[in-house]
């Protein structure tokens, strides 16, 4: 985007740019709400910097081109606040801003521009914890194609899109057509990165959970034990990447049956995740249906409901159409039913239904 910038600060005040990259950096520092009034200040900057201009209808080169930037800006700064919004659960303002988003982008940069495609991958990213799966893979596929074209294959942006095909292939149960996805990402980020990367790590991390679904739970065991260590060594011991090599660390222990070890993963990424996003983020939905069955499993239903009773309402407000919430209402109607009768009224009884696999 050389040339697109904007004009700067006046009289002591942030422009949209500074203001743009002060909310990225906050929110890379989980400094959410500050984040958030940074990017959206950033949106209205722009646009009321860029609306001034039109009405002075100044039409010199120079100040076309800040016109240009202005919009640039904008449109960047809405893609961020989007993904922040997905990264607090919000998923709603989250679609409809990057719907908003996709055709100013297109105008501005042109439809075949790594700025659309980057936009591309981030709403992908939300169809996938919305349950939209379909949508999810057109955002990608178109992502890749445009990466791969512009970037060439061996670009980590390249690497990034693979790594999110491979994860919808897992959220889609389809382990086999996913596998290839992840190891291509993590190829090509590990010759640019070095294996010790933390990027790297979780690439391993996504890859694993796929080598499992594939039925080698010993090869998926090894890849997550060294991905957690390079993500902990990096990011200390909360860190999402740490709660997500956890949580697929105690499905392979939930699936061999060893239920002890299960338990303390699951709740150590529970604790992770709800310090890293906050207590009820959808995000930490899977791990709460997972240690739900597990609860039922030791036949403790008092348990078991709590732990769907949470993930029904974080998915409920969040992704009303996320297929991990029907998982979550059959769970937590199983556990009632299971509770001794003093326990469940005035609640009313449901029929038990099959356990909820890992993932």
């Amino acid at each position: 985007m050389s040339g697109r910038t904007d004009p700067g600060s006046v009289a002591g005040r942030p422009s949209a740019e500074e203001l743009l990259r002060h909310g990225v950096r906050r929110r890379g520092e989980n400094a959410f709400t500050e984040a958030e009034r940074a990017l959206r200040a950033a949106v209205d900057k722009a646009r009321r910097d860029d609306q001034v201009r039109h009405d002075d209808q100044v039409r010199h080169d120079d100040q076309a081109r800040r016109d240009d930037g202005l919009m640039a800006v904008r449109i960047r700064a809405q893609v961020e606040l989007a993904t922040l919004w997905r990264m607090r659960g919000d998923y709603r303002r989250a679609g409809l801003l990057f719907a908003l988003t996709l055709p100013a982008a297109e105008r501005t940069f042109g439809p075949r521009s790594v700025e659309v495609a980057a936009l591309c991958n981030e709403w992908g990213v939300l169809g996938k914890y919305t349950g939209r799966f379909r949508q999810a893979e057109a955002l990608y596929r178109r992502a890749l194609e445009i990466l791969e074209e512009t970037r060439g294959p061996e670009h980590e942006d390249v690497a990034t899109v693979c790594h999110n095909l491979g994860g919808l292939a897992h959220a889609r149960g389809d382990h086999e057509a996913g596998e290839p996805w992840a190891r291509r990402a993590t190829r090509v980020r590990a010759r640019l990165l070095g294996e010790r990367h933390p990027r790297v790590a979780a690439d391993l991390a996504a890859w694993a959970a796929l080598v499992d679904g594939c039925g080698r739970p010993a090869e998926a065991e090894a890849l997550l034990r060294k991905a957690l260590a390079v993500s902990e060594a990096a990011y200390g011991p909360e860190h999402h990447d740490v709660a997500a090599a956890l949580h697929n660390l105690a499905a392979l222990a939930h699936r061999r049956g060893d239920l002890d070890e299960a338990r303390a993963r699951y709740t150590r990424a529970l604790a992770v995740k709800d310090a890293v996003l906050g207590p009820g983020h959808p995000e930490s939905a899977i791990t709460l249906i997972n240690l739900g069955a597990l609860h039922r499993a030791r036949r403790r239903p008092d348990q078991a409901e709590a732990c769907y009773g949470r993930a029904v309402e974080a998915l409920r407000r969040a992704a009303p159409d996320h297929p991990h919430l029907t998982a979550a209402r059959r769970g937590l109607a199983a556990a009632r039913a299971e509770l001794p009768p003093a326990d469940v009224e005035p609640r009313r009884r449901t029929a038990p239904t099959r356990e909820e696999t890992p993932s």
